[in-house]
Order: C-alpha cells, then sequence, then structure tokens
C-alpha cells in the first residue's frame, strides 16, 4: 500500500476515498473513471483482482453524482457482491454522509409463503405479486398511509446511510411488512442502488423499477461489476423456449376451462412438433416459416397475430380466476401465448434463429422444445448504454476491449483502458502442463489417469486448499469415476449438475473451513457459480487448477453465434462467438486464490491449449507474463509447485 499517492488523485474523490493508503496503479483506476464519468463518456476499464475496483468506482462516481443530483446503480451477479458494495459505502460513510441499499430480487425478499410457493422464476413472481396485492391477498403489502408514522420511520432510516437487503428484511419480517415494497417506496431518496442485471437491462422489469425510482436513465450513473458476464445475460434475456410439457398443461388447462377450440390448438400443436422431431437428435436450426406451416396445416386460423393475442387475454382472465379462488395464478395459455407473439415478432430478424431441441427429462423420458434463441446482446445493452449519463464497465477479464465494446455497441467515445496488475510477480506462479487435453478426442481413460496423477503432485504439495475448475460437468465426472476422490488424502468437495445455490453455499463454506485443518479439494466447472462469484483468499485456496478450455459444445447455436458475428464483424467471427467465451470463463477460474495483495498462488493450466498463442494471448496479461511450459513427466510438477510455496514461506 502507497499513503503517498493518494495526494495525486482528484481531491473531490479524495472527498469520499475512505482509507489512508493506495493499493498500486489504483489511483490509475480511479482518475480514468473519474475524468471519463465527468465529461459523461462511458468507460470500458479491465483492472485485476485485488486493485479494488468496487471502492475505486464508487469513490471516483460520487461526487459526480453528487453535484449532479444523479442515482448511481451499481449491478452485480451475485448476492455477495451487492453486499460488498454496501460494505464500502459504509466505509465511506465514515468520512461522508451518504445513502445506499442492496435490492434482492423480489422472490428472494418476499415473505408471502403462497407466492413463494407457486412461482419458479422472477417474472411469474412478479405477476403473482401484483394480481395478490390487487385482490387485496397479500397480508404483508399495506397502503403506506396505514401505520404511517412506522412506515415513514423506515423509509427515512433506509434514506440516511447505507443497508444490505437482508438487513431490510430482518427487520420487516418482525414487523410484517414487505420488504420489497418497503425499499422499492424508499429508493427515490437513496443515492447508490446496488442491484441484478436483471433490473436494469430487462426491459419489462427495467421500466417497473424506473417508475419506483422515480427516475430515469439519464439521470443514471450505471456501473457494470462482472461485465464480462453481460453478453450471455443480454443474450438469455431476449431468448424463450416452448417445451411439449407446457402445451400438454395448456390443453388440460383449456379443457377445465371449458375452451376446447385453445385444447384442440394445444394439442394440435404439441402433436406437431412431437411428429417434426422424431428424428432430431439434440439440436436442429428450423426456418421460422415452420409455424405458419404448422398454423396453416390446422386450417383454421385467417390471422395469427389475433389468434395468438385472443390466447394471451384468456390466459390472462385464467389467472385472475385462479388467484380469486385462493389458487396458483399460473396459466400455461398465457406462457404458449407469449412464445407464440415472441415468434412472430422476430421473424425476418437475422439476430435471431429458431430451433426444435429434443432432451431427455429427469424420468429419462425424451421429449422436445421451441426455442428462440437471441444472437445479438446488444439489442439489450445498447438500449441502455445510450441513454445514461455515463457507464463505468469494469471487470478484471474483459480484453480484447475493442471486441467487448463492438459486441455490447458502447457508445463511439467511450475509453477503453487496462488497468496494470498491483500483484507481486513473485507472489503468482502459473504453469501450462503439456501432453495433456480435454480436447474430444483426447478424453480417454488414460488421458484421465495421467491427470489424476498430476493433480495429486500439486496438492500434495500445496501448504492448504487447492481448487479444481474443469471444462464441463462430463469432464468432472470422468475424474471422479476414474478415481480422483479415492486417491487424494485431503477432503474432496465437488459440484453436481442442478446444485441449489443455497447447497453450493454450504459446500464453499465446508471448503474453506478445512483451510485451517490440514486443507481440502474443491472441485467445479468453469463458468459456475463458485469459479467465478466466490474468492477465496489466503489459505482457503493456495493452488487452482484448470482442466481443459471451456469451449461451448459445438450446437447449431454456438455455429450461429459465430456465423451471425462473422457477418456483423468480418473475421472475427470464430474469436468474437467462440474463443473468448471460453477463455474469459477459464481465467475467471485460474483467478479465485489471487484476491488480495498478500495472496500467493500457483496457477496450473492442464491442457497444452493454453500455451498456444491462440489462447495465450486472450489470458489476463499478470497470467499470461511468466507462464511457463512444464513436460507431461512425473514429479516435475511437483517440484515446481513445492519450490513455490518454500520461497514464498521463507519470506515471511
Amino acid at each position: 500500500m502507497d499513503k503517498t499517492k493518494t495526494s495525486i488523485m482528484p481531491k473531490k474523490v479524495l472527498d469520499f476515498f475512505p482509507y489512508k493508503a493506495i493499493r498500486p496503479n489504483q489511483d490509475n483506476f480511479i482518475k480514468t473513471v473519474f475524468n471519463s464519468v465527468q465529461s459523461r463518456k462511458s468507460v470500458l476499464i479491465e483492472g485485476s483482482n485485488g486493485l479494488g475496483k468496487t471502492i475505486s468506482a464508487l469513490s471516483a462516481c460520487l461526487p459526480i453524482a453528487i453535484e449532479n443530483d444523479l442515482k448511481i446503480l451499481y449491478v452485480a451477479r451475485t448476492h455477495r457482491q451487492h453486499d460488498r458494495v454496501i460494505e464500502e459505502l459504509r466505509a465511506i460513510f465514515k468520512k461522508q454522509k451518504v445513502s445506499g441499499v442492496s435490492i434482492r430480487g423480489r422472490s428472494n425478499m418476499c415473505l408471502n409463503n403462497f407466492a413463494l410457493k407457486n412461482t419458479n422464476d422472477s417474472k411469474s413472481h412478479m405477476e403473482i405479486c401484483e394480481l395478490l396485492k390487487t385482490k387485496g391477498r397479500c397480508p404483508y403489502h399495506r397502503n403506506p398511509t396505514q401505520e404511517k408514522y412506522e412506515y415513514l420511520q423506515l423509509q427515512q432510516q433506509i434514506s440516511m446511510r447505507p443497508y444490505k437487503s437482508s438487513e431490510i428484511q430482518y427487520v420487516c419480517r418482525k414487523k410484517s411488512i414487505c420488504s420489497y415494497e418497503l425499499v422499492k417506496s424508499s429508493l427515490s431518496d437513496v443515492r447508490v442502488i446496488a442491484l441484478s442485471y436483471l433490473y436494469v437491462f430487462d426491459p419489462v422489469i427495467r421500466t417497473a423499477f424506473l417508475k419506483s425510482l422515480e427516475s430515469q436513465l439519464k439521470k443514471i450513473i450505471l456501473i457494470v461489476d462482472e461485465a464480462h458476464n453481460l453478453p450471455e445475460t443480454a443474450i438469455n434475456i431476449s431468448s424463450r423456449s416452448l417445451s411439449l410439457f407446457v402445451l400438454k398443461q395448456a390443453e388440460l388447462e383449456a379443457m377445465k376451462f371449458g375452451n376446447n377450440d385453445i385444447a384442440f390448438f394445444a394439442n394440435f400443436l404439441r402433436n406437431e412438433i412431437e411428429e417434426f422431431a422424431v428424428n432430431i437428435k439434440g439440436e436442429q436450426v428450423v426456418q421460422p416459416r415452420i409455424l405458419l406451416e404448422i398454423l396453416q396445416k390446422h386450417g383454421s386460423i385467417a390471422n395469427p397475430v389475433a389468434f395468438f393475442n385472443e390466447l394471451h387475454e384468456v390466459g390472462s382472465k385464467i389467472k385472475r380466476v385462479l388467484l380469486s379462488d385462493g389458487k396458483n395464478p399460473r396459466s400455461y395459455i398465457h406462457g404458449m401465448s407469449e412464445f407464440l407473439i415472441n415468434w412472430l415478432n422476430t421473424m425476418g430478424d437475422e439476430s435471431f434463429i429458431n430451433t426444435v431441441s429434443t432432451y431427455f427429462t429427469r424420468e429419462k423420458t425424451r421429449t422436445a422444445k421451441l426455442e428462440i434463441i437471441a444472437l445479438d446482446p446488444s439489442k439489450i445493452t445498447s438500449q441502455v448504454f445510450s441513454e445514461t449519463y455515463s457507464n463505468v464497465i469494469m471487470s478484471g477479464t474483459l480484453q480484447p476491449l475493442q471486441a467487448y465494446a463492438l459486441i455490447t455497441k458502447l457508445p463511439e467515445n467511450t475509453v477503453q483502458s487496462v488497468v496494470p496488475s498491483p500483484f507481486p510477480k513473485e507472489n503468482v506462479l502459473s504453469l501450462v502442463c503439456l501432453g495433456l487435453s480435454t480436447a474430444m478426442q483426447k478424453r480417454t481413460p488414460i488421458m484421465y489417469e495421467t491427470m489424476i496423477s498430476r493433480i495429486l503432485e500439486v496438492v500434495e504439495n500445496t501448504p492448504a486448499n487447492t481448487g479444481i475448475f474443469v471444462a464441463s460437468f462430463r469432464v468432472l465426472s470422468a475424474l471422479i469415476n476414474e478415481g480422483l476422490e479415492s486417491a487424494l488424502d485431503k477432503p474432496l468437495f465437488y459440484e453436481y449438475r442442478g446444485m441449489s445455490s443455497k447447497t453450493n453455499e454450504k459446500l464453499v463454506a465446508d471448503f474453506k473451513a478445512c483451510s485451517n485443518n490440514g486443507g481440502a479439494v474443491f472441485l467445479g466447472v468453469q463458468g459456475g457459480r463458485t469459479s467465478e462469484g466466490v474468492d477465496f483468499p489466503g489459505d482457503q485456496m493456495n493452488s487452482v487448477i484448470v482442466v481443459g478450455v471451456p469451449y461451448a459444445e459445438p450446437k447449431p447455436r454456438v455455429k450461429a453465434q459465430i456465423s451471425y458475428y462473422e457477418k456483423c464483424f468480418p473475421g472475427r467471427g470464430q474469436e468474437y462467438g467462440y474463443l473468448l467465451p471460453a477463455m474469459k470463463k477459464a481465467s475467471q477460474s485460474a483467478g479465485r486464490p489471487i484476491r488480495t495483495l498478500n495472496d500467493k498462488g500457483a496457477i496450473i493450466f492442464m491442457d497444452h491449449r493454453f500455451a498456444t498463442y491462440y489462447c495465450r494471448a486472450f489470458l489476463p496479461s499478470w497470467m499470461s507474463e511468466g507462464l511457463k511450459l512444464i513436460p507431461n513427466e512425473d514429479n516435475v510438477l511437483s517440484r515446481e509447485i513445492e519450490n513455490f510455496f518454500k520461497v514464498n514461506s521463507e519470506k515471511k
């Protein structure tokens, strides 16, 4: 930490920066953000772990926000990251009085058991919530004029200092008040709001949120943390699916409510899709007109738009009826109609493809679904980035910056910057094991046995905890099946497909606890919750092994993504649509043990492809500089790991 460099930061920032010392290169990050936002420009900035990006961005943006009566929306992927924003605001609060709140999704803050039991996504929860309030069926919802003094007192408290969502929930549960409604009603008086991407980037949710905020995008400084996740999130927001299960339920629903025409249509559509999918294995792109051909075959639908809108209205009425009867107000007819309307609306748009996919349910039954798959994240991101006062887009893995700027369609005058890593080079060991690979043709029992041998060399010479992040669940299962767990002398904690966030959190906590008791091994998947959303400072993860390059399975949607980017950015389709997403996942996984300036970590890339220019060029510079290639020979890796930790132990 450098105590002198704080003096060269902008004076306005110093009024908010809460720490006496500054980390190496942190002043560069702060000045770049401050100057960009002050000039009403967006800034795309890469800064490695340990730089202090959260406090830097807040300190740089707050003086401008207060001076111009703006709000700061800080979007991040996980609740942990939202709470981190509030913790940093509390440090600032000791110097400058500033308010802030973290918001979780409506379903995460809800106290209504009926709503919690009968919804499975944010959109359905929002719909049920609104219906319950309209019908006066939620005991936690109340008009603010009721118990006016208590409600206003809570609102005033929220507007005066930083609060975590969990803290507000605790108080509201005791007082039987809806924490989501209380926070929502307080937002207009709060300066900084930490929240998920969906509040800002999902058009439907954003409209409702801005109304609660009593503001417009032009009055907002937007900070996007872990921004490497945004393109994928934007794609997911625009994509839709319709399964045979939903169509069957829509048929039953229509019969129950006496609408035989809709029941016949749902049955007809389901049979047509089922018949079409008989010879499909996996995923197949279809022409959008397939739906019109099915409708033509049906024979009695002259105006598809009018018919689908009629379905939508029927579904809305069914929801209201179910709610008034005290039942789950979910309508499959409504869901079916929304998908079909979207299908028509995206016809002729090259930034979408349509697919039919077959898959197996948990009961091992073969089934199928239709999908509308978005290919262009900028259709979602640009409508936000073009309207805000300024955008701060930051992450530890954004390079090449120009590619990111193009893919998300950032404003043309966006400032682009890569801030050098603050880590002492001697604190990081980066190795690539040659002769190993998870490429499909290399996945043999012998390869996995060799990988396990090399993993043991790392684990046995690591002081405490080791993390292993593999390319896919297939690779994870193969390592388990080939005897990884029985070969280890340390406990193994591993993820599995479909693991809930609560179970995952306990798994991670138990693994971390072993750092003080001989150490353990964590086995997870690149691109998963743990590989991107959790920090492992100190002995919580001394070494990390990245097994394989997590290239997407070459499904038709991946090929379509590459083809679309090739049309938009000639010569860059493969890079933007295939290579970069994989390398960002690998880089995020590799960075887990290096979180503070004092951390010493070994990063082992267990796939020879990381040594190629094709991959190496897209690793963060602090990982790729000094990257050492080692042969696939017994004990070579052992000696490297042993020497690294021995040298660093002697420095203590």
